[in-house]
């Protein structure tokens, strides 16, 4: 079911970006959109997963360095049937994890030191297996594409208030068809709103999809659902200074404050992860 959401999510992202190109400039600006949308996805799937380390500090481990926590893994991704993936630790106190890297073949999975000292084995486990999970599932490639389609988005919806303000792009015809100044200007402030709501619910899908993923993994939902309800409390007492353009790789969000509305978070609300994975179906 969160397959065939991605899906039709994915497919209105790409609607979106093809609207606003045409509505920037007609075939003209539906072309650049494209070309645009392709190029940024390019650049995120080969460097997605080095930028986003660099960025976290995060440094590689083996099974020198860290013997437990190397020997969970290994054992979760040969119960994957996928390769072992880099390991690398974020001197942090905040308690989080996140994978990326664009296939099973360059995955990358990050704990920081909080998220050791605060999970119990069976936890700790729990939390892997989710993360493996998203790598096994191309969540990392999917949430990739989304981000940059977003991106992309924006990028035109910025060239189209440059276009209203100087009389738009294109022959006049087509500004008169596609309603002229003021239907650019409700482009470029809509399709951004709308790109980041999509590319939300993709992220809040997925994250329900890795949760069940693990727990089959592991052959019981019980350490996850104990490491989220720990991790909840946690990352509130211990915010992490985060990337709000990275949130969305994380375990639970880093961030202390919980958002506003579900519409505009990058995860799903704990309660309701915990109430899934126990099979507790509740409103």
């Amino acid at each position: 079911m969160n397959g065939i959401k991605t899906v039709l999510l994915l497919g209105a992202l790409t609607g979106l970006i093809l609207f606003v190109g045409g509505a920037i400039g007609g075939r003209n600006g539906l072309l650049m959109g494209l070309v645009f949308a392709g190029l940024m996805n390019l650049f995120s799937y080969w460097f997605s997963d080095k930028i986003v380390l660099a960025m976290y500090r995060a440094k590689p481990i083996g099974q020198a360095e860290a013997p437990g926590l190397y020997a969970v893994v290994e054992r979760l991704a040969a119960r994957a049937q996928m390769p072992m993936p880099k390991l690398y630790l974020i001197e942090n106190d905040s308690p989080n994890a996140f994978a990326t890297g664009r296939n099973p073949n360059h995955a990358a999975v990050a704990c920081t030191t909080g998220i050791l000292k605060l999970m119990t084995n069976d936890e700790l486990e729990g939390v892997l297996a989710h993360e493996l999970s998203h790598v096994r599932n191309r969540d990392i490639l999917i949430g990739s594409i989304a981000a940059t389609l977003a991106g992309a988005i924006g990028v035109l919806a910025h060239m189209a208030r440059w276009g209203a303000m100087f009389g738009g792009y294109g022959g006049r015809d087509e500004r008169n068809g596609g309603g002229g100044i003021f239907g650019l200007l409700a482009t470029a402030i809509l399709a951004p709103i709308a790109a980041t709501l999509i590319q939300l619910a993709i992220s809040r899908s997925r994250e329900f999809e890795a949760d069940a993923s693990g727990a089959e993994l592991v052959g019981s939902p019980f350490g996850l659902a104990s490491a989220l309800e720990k991790l909840g409390k946690a990352s509130k007492q211990i915010p992490m200074d985060a990337s709000p353009a990275t949130a969305h790789l994380f375990i639970v969000s880093p961030f202390s404050g919980a958002s506003f509305t579900r519409l505009f978070s990058t995860h799903p609300p704990l309660e309701e992860r915990i109430r899934r994975l126990l099979g507790q179906h509740g409103h």
